[in-house]
């Protein structure tokens, strides 16, 4: 066993590679090929104690490191990333099914986001407001919240990972990242590794792997954390802000899902098929913005479906190390029942399979779904996975109806030739993101990105980042002394 796979089959805790202490382990599995990729010694509750003390010691020398410092650590961040490009791909293929497009996409989104966090640094700005009391002055500071607990997800386990991970760090604050037992390394492990290799202190940056059942709910409700960072399902989201709002701590929770793209009827089809295509079968829909409805006005229907559905028949699915596929593996095999169990009791409710996609093992071929109304499990339920449910909708207004006809409100699309129209159209659907003339997956580190309803709280990215991961302190200055009526 190399040195490198030796350290991730470990827990990182104050800079150092160590066994966990719990008598469990975890197994990690190539979801295409089925290959076991290592055994993890998972962490304990003792392992999370160390770890959260490291990060509130590590914090404190963080704070006081002089800029110049912090910012050469970043800049030589960004070259360790550079420099472990094609691992960090390699393993997002073999470990969490990425095809070779879509991790190489991942990767460059992580970078974007470490040279945009690294901004931060010069970017955090105090006030200074007059008083009412003569000879008086109200500074306000903006310092580090102080240890962040980070919960990564396993659909894109690296670059959602680093999107709290990198601002965090930038803002002042110590880390510890509890990763997706699915993809430990690239949810986890790896940033042990790379912010080992860029030198930044000992206890910054601690990553433990650990079983949900064991570990899971004192992640959250240890007394050292201030905020708990989460991207998953609403349902452990939800669990997580329960848990947090009882030991009075902040959140940021990016959770599901359930977009919609409107196809109005001057939308150019051709385009919009091609979008929706990229938007519904990147990294075979486990994304959070990916596309669940694709609602199409009554008077284009059947020329969408047409076009689209040539698109989708081009689209190769297999091996995510083949540079040629587009759509791979579903992490396990349990999604792919799931899958198949609400196409087939939505089908019963009068949905028909237009294109039928097989499965074998983690693998599920592109389906896509016609005659289906907005009741449907497959159109309810955040799909997660190569299943494109067609919506006919009378007109613009019904379109917009059954799109806010859902608990959720991530991310979204307007295809229309009038950009104007399409924006009003946009302002009407409720959703903290939505796109004219794309697609749903987006995101840019310097854009505030975050749901509405129950797809979540707060933002990420950009300025708004800083605003989460900080904290502010008003400190009033009395020039001279003030006199007091007693």
């Amino acid at each position: 066993m190399n040195q490198l796979l030796q350290n991730f089959t470990k827990q990182f805790i104050n800079g150092q590679w160590r066994e966990g202490t719990s008598s469990g382990t975890i197994r990690n599995f190539n979801p295409y090929s089925g290959e076991e990729l290592l055994t993890i010694q998972a962490a304990s509750k003792d392992d999370l104690e160390e770890a959260y003390k490291s990060a509130q010691q590590a914090q404190l020398v963080w704070e006081d490191m002089p800029l110049g410092k912090k910012q050469q650590l970043f800049e030589r961040l960004v070259k360790v990333l550079e420099e472990k490009r094609e691992d960090i791909i390699e393993w997002l293929v073999k470990e969490s099914g990425s095809t070779l497009i879509k991790a190489r996409i991942e990767f460059e989104a992580s970078v974007t986001m470490v040279k945009e966090s690294a901004n931060f640094l010069t970017r955090i700005t105090g006030q200074i407001l007059p008083s009412y009391v003569p000879n008086k002055e109200h500074r306000i500071y903006r310092t580090a919240k102080g240890v962040i607990g980070v919960i990564g997800p396993w659909n894109f386990p690296f670059f959602l990972t680093m999107r709290s991970v990198a601002p965090a760090i930038a803002t002042g604050n110590s880390v510890v990242i509890k990763p997706a037992s699915y993809t430990s390394v690239t949810s986890g492990l790896l940033f042990g590794k790379i912010f080992e290799e860029a030198g930044f202190p000992a206890g910054l940056v601690n990553v433990i792997v650990g079983r949900g059942s064991e570990i899971g709910d004192a992640f959250v409700s240890h007394p050292i954390p201030s905020m708990i960072s989460f991207t998953g399902s609403t349902e452990v989201g939800r669990h997580i802000g329960e848990l947090a709002g009882k030991n009075l701590k902040d959140v940021a929770l990016e959770l599901g899902g359930n977009n919609v793209m409107l196809v109005l009827k001057d939308a150019n089809i051709e385009r919009a098929a091609k979008a929706a295509a990229f938007g519904k079968f990147l990294h075979q829909g486990q994304i959070c913005m990916a596309l669940n409805r694709i609602i199409v006005d009554q008077a284009v229907h059947d020329e969408f479906v047409e076009k689209f559905t040539e698109v989708v028949k081009g689209l190769k699915a297999g091996d995510p190390a083949d540079p040629a596929t587009f759509v791979g593996p579903l992490i396990n095999e349990e999604q792919v029942e799931r899958i198949k169990q609400e196409i087939e009791d939505s089908v019963a409710q009068g949905a028909r399979i237009h294109l039928e996609g097989t499965a074998v093992h983690c693998l599920m071929h592109p389906v896509i779904l016609t005659n289906v109304t907005n009741d449907m499990p497959i159109a309810q339920n955040e799909i997660f996975g190569p299943v494109a449910p067609i919506i006919k909708a009378v007109d613009e207004e019904d379109a917009i109806q059954i799109a806010n006809d859902s608990p959720y409100g991530l991310s979204g699309a307007v295809f229309t030739e009038n950009v104007h129209h399409g924006v009003e159209v946009a302002k009407k659907i409720k959703t903290g993101m939505i796109h004219i003339n794309d697609q749903s997956v987006n995101d840019e580190a310097h854009v505030p990105f975050g749901g509405e309803k129950d797809s979540g709280i707060g933002r990420f990215n950009g300025e708004w980042a800083i605003e989460k991961f900080t904290t502010v302190k008003w400190i009033g200055v009395q020039n001279g002394y003030r006199e007091y009526p007693i």
